[in-house]
């Protein structure tokens, strides 16, 4: 028996007004579907999935839901207009009987349900989107880049829960292990087309080399042919009086082919000077320790960084990583010890914030604002590891089109932006980089270029990343963080840290704390104290809840009360009977659970 869709694209396409980004596209999303979206930034990644969550009206086609099929997207920037808190965000539209399922997911994700929309990051409201999106448990669920700005305690509850849902669903990520743990087939976006193969994203690269392959040795024998058919028009005029004109027309055919063909963009231009050596020791830190409002984030830690080390700083969000970063390399003091620096270190750093890019700033003068890169009387060049460079030629090595230009920064997706702030450190020669989140919203053929890059730079690395993979690449050394203050070295990567710390206890409930963003556990006390967020809106909700169910009980009463129904209807009669019975079932239950909230709240 064949499977009804749970979504169905027929012969879309959508232009915004320019070229187009997909031309008579068709696919299909069947029930238990795990897919990986891949595709270079760019692409059309993520409008291809606001197409299919109904957000982005195409060109022509038709987007088709199966019967009945519910279908959920995780925004990237929700629209939280109207809500007071993250928490009433999370629960809007929510039957009162799953709220429970947005404090599970809020734990498991780490966000604070009552923190202000108006103070909330952009984190922050991602995680509540996603909060909100795990409880509504949609048939279909469209999740672009779901791992953005969670730690990687948040990304393998995230992992554990689509590993066990029944539901299908579409995931863009640049998170490789992510990615290789959850996916079954693979929709690759390329040039406006989109390629499925029924296998998990571990063998898309594997399945994309081979496709480009076919493609230089297609177009390889197409010059070949046009090469020899141009020979034949051009020796033809003085072999013969007439000219065969049908194979002119078939060379000029073979012309229009070559010239329709869409070319691949190309991997970033990325390249490091390490310049000078740094001295053989780059930096020491003798019991240097952290409090914030009696918050201890760091216990009295000591470490030695030699020249040309790799080393991974890890963690949940909010345990200090970037602070720590900070000590290190100065920007911030410690509260006890000292930080010694070696000679002849020149830095590059890397902000998670992209602090250092002006939002209304234009991508050419976020460039030539840069005093390490201005050129002296020059407006339209950058200095680029010591060699003047035309801004628009700088921008075009890291993907960027002329266009883009004198667009401002805030128009750029977060690829973009990283993009951008990587264009500026590569400018500069340095022998220490300090990479705080460098992988967030880069495509994978980006990251691989990144990756080897590191790998050949002759300085120094400091990184903070919640990027497993990415970790094991890069990293020799990994400091670990894990909320209690303490700053553990292991060797090795990610995966190395994992086997040699050994099996943890099992994560308690956690909280943020505002001040510092630490994370750190509930107390007994503060759990049992009053009610939880999820309890207060239970409670406030079960009256109305309460009534509905009488009403509906008093109907179906007044149905059974014919006393002509079952011989007139005995199916009718059966589902009344069986109606009646379920509400009455949860009418006790929520009577029961009214009850004891109130006398938990009033104790």
């Amino acid at each position: 028996m064949a499977r009804v869709p749970l979504l169905q694209l027929s012969d879309i396409s959508l232009t915004f007004g320019g070229d187009p980004i997909f031309d008579d596209l068709s696919l299909v999303v069947q029930p238990g579907d795990r897919v990986a979206l891949v595709g270079r930034n760019g692409s059309g990644k993520s409008t291809l999935m606001k197409v299919m969550g109904g957000l982005v009206e195409p060109d022509k086609g038709e987007v088709v839901p199966g019967p009945g099929v519910s279908v959920g997207y995780m925004e990237q920037d929700p629209e939280m207009a109207g809500f007071s808190t993250l928490g009433d965000f999370a629960i809007h539209g929510l039957e009162p009987s799953d709220l429970y399922k947005v404090e599970r997911a809020g734990e498991g994700l780490k966000f604070d349900p009552a923190r202000p929309v108006n103070t909330a990051s952009g984190g922050e409201r991602r995680r509540a989107a996603l909060a909100r999106l795990m409880a509504e448990a949609p048939d279909l669920m469209l999740l672009d880049e779901p791992t953005n700005h969670l730690d990687i305690e948040a990304i393998a509850w995230l992992e554990t829960e689509l590993k066990t849902t029944r539901a299908g669903f579409v995931l863009i990520s640049h998170d490789r292990a992510f990615l290789r743990e959850l996916t079954r087939a693979t929709l690759w976006i390329d040039r406006g087309s989109v390629r499925r193969q029924e296998k998990g994203f571990d063998a898309f690269e594997a399945w994309r080399d081979t496709v480009w392959d076919e493609e230089d040795t297609a177009r390889h024998k197409l010059n070949r042919k046009i090469k020899a058919e141009a020979r034949w028009a051009v020796e033809g005029i003085s072999a013969r009086r007439k000219r065969n004109m049908g194979r002119v027309r078939a060379l000029q055919d073979l012309r229009w082919e070559r010239a329709s063909q869409i070319k691949r963009q190309g991997a970033a231009a990325m390249a490091l000077d390490a310049g000078p050596k740094s001295g053989r020791k780059v930096l020491e830190a003798n019991g240097i320790s952290k409090s914030y409002d009696g918050q201890v984030i760091l216990e009295p830690f000591s470490l030695k960084v030699q020249r040309g080390d790799r080393i991974a700083f890890v963690g949940p969000n909010g345990v200090g990583k970037t602070t720590l970063l900070k000590m290190l390399i100065g920007e911030v003091a410690p509260d006890t010890g000292t930080v010694t620096m070696g000679t002849n270190l020149e830095l590059a750093v890397f902000d998670q914030a992209r602090s250092k890019l002006d939002p209304d700033a234009s991508l050419w003068d976020s460039l030539t604002s840069d005093p390490d890169m201005r050129v002296s009387g020059k407006a339209d060049q950058v200095m680029v590891r010591g060699n003047p460079k035309h801004v628009v030629g700088y921008l075009k090595e890291f993907l960027f089109d002329e266009a883009q230009a004198r667009a401002p920064v805030r128009s750029l997706s977060g690829g973009g932006k990283a993009r951008l702030l990587l264009a500026r450190i590569m400018a500069r020669q340095s022998n220490v980089l300090v990479l705080d989140e460098p992988t967030n919203d880069l495509d994978v053929e980006t990251l691989d270029l990144l990756q080897d890059l590191l790998g050949q730079y002759d300085g120094t690395v400091l990184l903070v990343s919640h990027d497993r993979d990415f970790l094991d690449r890069v990293a020799v050394t990994t400091i670990a963080m894990e909320g209690d203050g303490k700053a553990t070295v292991y060797a090795g990567g990610w995966s190395d840290y994992q086997s040699q710390r050994g099996p943890r206890e099992t994560a308690q409930p956690v909280e943020t704390v505002r001040k510092t963003g630490a994370i750190a556990p509930k107390s007994k006390q503060e759990m049992k104290a009053g009610l939880s967020f999820t309890e207060k809106h239970r409670l406030e909700a079960l009256p109305a809840e309460i009534e509905r169910l009488e009403a509906e009980m008093a109907k179906l009463q007044e149905l059974l009360s014919d006393p002509d129904l079952y011989a007139r209807e005995p199916v009718k009669f059966r589902k009344a009977t069986e109606a009646l019975a379920e509400r009455q079932e949860k009418l006790d239950a929520a009577e029961e659970e009214w009850l004891t909230l109130e006398e938990k709240a009033d104790a």
